[in-house]
Parts: C-alpha cells; structure tokens; sequence
C-alpha cells in the first residue's frame, strides 16, 4: 500500500480511525448497556424464551460483534477503493 503523499496517508488514517471508533461504540453500547445498564428493561421482553438482558449478556452481544466485522471489512474496503490502496 502506498499513497501519493503524506497528507493523503493522514486522510486515510484519520478516515479509519472514525470507522473504528463507531463500530466499537455500537459495540461499546450493545455488549456493556444492554447486558449490564439496561438489563433491567430488557428483562421485561422476552427473545426466543429467554429474558432480552439475559440473551444479549450471553448471546446478541458476540452476534453483533461479527456484524460489526463484516461491515467493517466493507467500510475499509470502500476506503481502499476511494484513496486508491486496495490490493
């Protein structure tokens, strides 16, 4: 991977550090609010048998951590492609 200039590898990098940043704070919110924060409400809905709070403490939050690596091989791909690096 090579860039035109530093600037543009700057770019890049700030670009990726904002794709980064949301995905672990959609993280960040599923895994930790919904499993410990908000457990409480969730408790009142039931999922597939189980209490909500409890099946995103043991299951939804590693189901959206895969979704959230999948779109980020899209969303760096796309960036790949916009800044000319993709291999």
């Amino acid at each position: 991977m090579s860039f035109e200039n530093k600037e543009m590898a700057e770019r890049y990098w700030k670009e990726n550090l904002k794709i980064m940043f949301k995905l672990l704070a959609i993280w960040f919110v599923v895994s930790f609010g919904a499993s410990i924060l908000f457990i409480d409400e969730l408790n009142q809905i039931t999922f597939m048998g189980f209490k909500l709070g409890f099946w995103f403490a043991q299951q939804g939050a590693m189901y959206v951590f895969i979704a959230l690596i999948f779109v980020y091989v899209k969303q760096m791909n796309d960036l790949d492609k916009k800044y000319n690096v993709e291999e």
